[in-house]
């Protein structure tokens, strides 16, 4: 038996009786789903703004953000950071069924997106931040990078701290009203 490969499929050619019989075969194999392999972005950090309001993104994200980078307002006093792939999905999931007639629509996405910027990482994994987006999340050297599954949130560390403890003071009874919502 000879193998011989061909554009997106392999050829097997089988002897027999001293003719030669071609099967096609297609893909055979495992396919990966680019969901199942994207990795979760995990942790916090601190960082600082460097005098031209970069920031540094932690070596563990980098990679996320190879193919480039989507800053927006944070619904939250923060900045979201995603992935070009991972903000079409946001919008696609969140944005695109809304009503375009609808005042509360039309505001929404006029605060997602007039504010969003997109930029690229640089070779150090430095991002820069437009001043309009510094001073929604009110940033001004200090910078919390947090990890938060599909998308980074950029926070003042201040902020952050009073998040985490306005969070660890009712986790549980969010967690309970979260539950009951989706029984």
């Amino acid at each position: 038996m000879s193998v011989t490969r061909c554009a997106g499929c392999v050829a097997i050619a089988v002897w027999a009786a001293e003719v030669a019989q071609w099967v096609e075969v297609g893909y055979s194999g495992a396919q990966w789903n680019e969901e199942e392999t994207r990795p979760m972005l995990l942790g916090e950090f601190e960082h600082n703004l460097d005098d031209k309001n970069r920031v540094t993104l932690p070596a563990r994200f980098r990679q996320s953000f190879a193919k480039g980078v989507v800053v927006a307002r944070g619904i939250d006093k923060c900045l979201a950071v995603y992935p070009p792939d991972g903000w079409t999905r946001f919008v696609d999931e969140q944005l695109s069924g809304l009503n375009p007639f609808s005042r509360e629509a039309r505001q929404m996405s006029r605060y997602l997106f007039a504010g969003a910027s997109e930029t690229e990482l640089d070779k150090q994994g430095r991002m820069s931040l437009p001043a309009g987006l510094l001073q929604h999340a009110g940033l001004e050297r200090g910078v919390v990078v947090a990890g938060v599954r599909d998308h980074l949130e950029l926070w003042d560390p201040d902020a952050w701290r009073k998040e985490l403890d306005d969070v660890e003071g009712s986790a549980d009874l969010v967690a309970e009203r979260l539950a009951r919502s989706q029984s």
